[in-house]
């Protein structure tokens, strides 16, 4: 624990916290590590929010996040509490870092080696090479610099950027464009450029709608490495759990609320089983348009179903947690399928929504490293196809939407998973709205478009309840696991400074 710290405004408040995702957890440990008293209530049977486990006959999977990235974030997180990551789990890092098959029969392994990357690049075109390391060292500035002055730096606010500090740290940043526009200034090939741009994904947007300050995922990817922890992303989860729980964090599973009532002081949290939790205060890490629109009487909501009707959501996925007979010797632990044009793939997600007919997917074969998530003969993968929030989900549309991926992966990865299944189970928009409260069933909240980036994003602070307060994915910094944890900094330093 801190011996001094910017949190102890808040020793003896009362907390609720609704949500155990990772912003609701690592908002929990900073509060409780204040001197808070903090109960955290969560919906459904387990903790993790979208990082829940499913496990069936000897197989368990991730159900959301299975990519352990930024590791430098997790490290800051638990040093804050005098703990190190591997004081609770160990990392593997992963070679290849991912495999990615083009489906023009092309074939790529991305290494945590850069010189052979750097070879990779020049053997699609002349130069990009030596361009790559052009790119990576400007990733990296934008990275040191992004992360620790705008990052874990909130400017909630207009008159945040009005300082001579964000002028003079913001001078060369890629503020300016699309990702798109900033990666064809280093690279001509379709493919590079998919390359640089796949992790995307993990921000939910496309290459014409994400800033081009983005870019410092590539560092991320290249030059920090991919990682595996033990027990995957569930063994995160229970590390943080452990955490919270030796800060005092009370839990409560199964305990969906209902409501939302009350202002700073005098807060009632109800359950739908007609429990009442009274507080002080109150955190949501529940998804933010249904905690307004759903927890909270109108007169209460910062925003109408409007505003919420106008954002543009991250995508939300088709997948597929098959437990398959024998290996996939083809596929690595993290491996792309890519079009070799995705634009089509793109404009089904954000402009034109429909299930894409030639899609961009990803697969996930954790066996590959770790032997206890499937049994002995057994490989264990998932597949996760990106799709547009609130596209229609049947049981007849999941059923030819997983023969055509099935297809697709036999294909164009040479793996014939058909007549392999053991285990299957599948997962879309229907069920996030169900499981996670999800607004039109994003898989990961507000998409990361130049009008929803910083100070453009919801608050931690509510403005029209006082005391009522958010964390995670719809706030700053934004989507991703490492991001959910840096909310929760955030939210608990905004609780901090009002009550002080």
């Amino acid at each position: 624990m801190n011996s001094v710290s910017a949190l102890d405004s808040l020793a003896g408040e009362s907390v609720v916290v609704v949500g155990g995702g990772f912003g609701g957890l690592s908002t929990a440990c900073y509060l409780a590590d204040a001197g808070a008293d903090v109960t955290l209530l969560e919906k459904n049977e387990q903790l993790g929010g979208r990082a829940s486990t499913l496990e069936r006959d000897g197989f368990r999977f991730d159900m959301g996040p299975s990519w352990y990235l930024m590791p430098d974030v997790f490290e800051r997180f638990f040093a804050y509490f005098g703990k190190r990551p591997e004081d609770y789990y160990e990392l593997t890092r992963l070679d290849p870092h991912y495999r990615i098959f083009f489906k023009d029969g092309d074939r790529v392994d991305m290494l945590p080696d850069i010189a052979a990357n750097k070879a990779t690049f020049e053997s699609y075109e002349p130069g990009a090479g030596d361009r790559l390391d052009d790119y990576l060292r400007k990733a990296e500035r934008n990275y040191r610099i992004g992360m620790e002055h705008f990052v874990y730096t909130d400017r909630p606010a207009l008159t945040d950027y009005i300082d001579l500090d964000v002028f003079r740290y913001s001078w060369g940043l890629s503020l300016v464009g699309s990702m798109q526009d900033h990666v064809e200034n280093y690279f001509d090939h379709p493919k590079l450029q998919q390359i640089m741009q796949y992790t995307l994904v993990f921000l939910g947007g496309a290459p014409n709608n994400t800033p081009a300050l983005y870019n410092l995922m590539s560092h991320v990817d290249f030059n920090m490495g991919v990682y595996y922890p033990d027990g995957g992303l569930a063994g995160v989860v229970d590390a943080i759990v452990d955490l919270a729980g030796e800060l005092g964090v009370e839990f409560h599973t199964d305990s969906p609320v209902a409501e939302i009532a009350g202002r700073r002081g005098g807060f009632a949290v109800r359950t739908e089983d007609g429990r009442e939790f009274l507080c002080d205060q109150v955190v949501s890490d529940a998804d933010y348009a249904h905690t307004e629109q759903e927890l909270l009487p109108e007169k209460k909501r910062q925003y109408d179903a409007d505003y919420w009707d106008s954002r543009t959501y991250a995508p939300s996925a088709f997948l597929l947690y098959l437990g398959v007979e024998g290996d996939v010797d083809e596929l690595a632990h993290h491996t792309l399928v890519l079009p070799t044009d995705w634009d089509d793939h793109f404009e089904t997600i954000f402009d034109d929504p429909a299930w894409p007919d030639d899609p961009a997917y990803y697969l996930c074969v954790p066996s590959k490293t770790d032997d206890s998530v499937a049994p002995e003969g057994h490989s264990n993968l998932f597949a996760l196809v990106p799709i547009a929030a609130g596209l229609e989900d049947t049981p007849e549309r999941r059923e030819r939407y997983r023969d055509l991926v099935l297809d697709d992966i036999a294909e164009n990865t040479g793996v014939d998973l058909r007549d392999r299944i053991v285990l299957e189970e599948s997962f879309c928009v229907n069920d996030f709205k169900e499981r996670y409260n999800s607004t039109q069933g994003t898989a990961l909240g507000l998409a990361h478009t130049l009008f929803q980036t910083a100070l453009l994003r919801p608050p931690h602070g509510s403005d029209a309840v006082d005391g009522l307060y958010f964390t995670g994915s719809f706030t700053t910094p934004g989507i991703g696991v490492p991001m959910c944890l840096i909310s929760g900094q955030l939210t608990a330093e905004e609780m901090a400074e009002d009550a002080r």
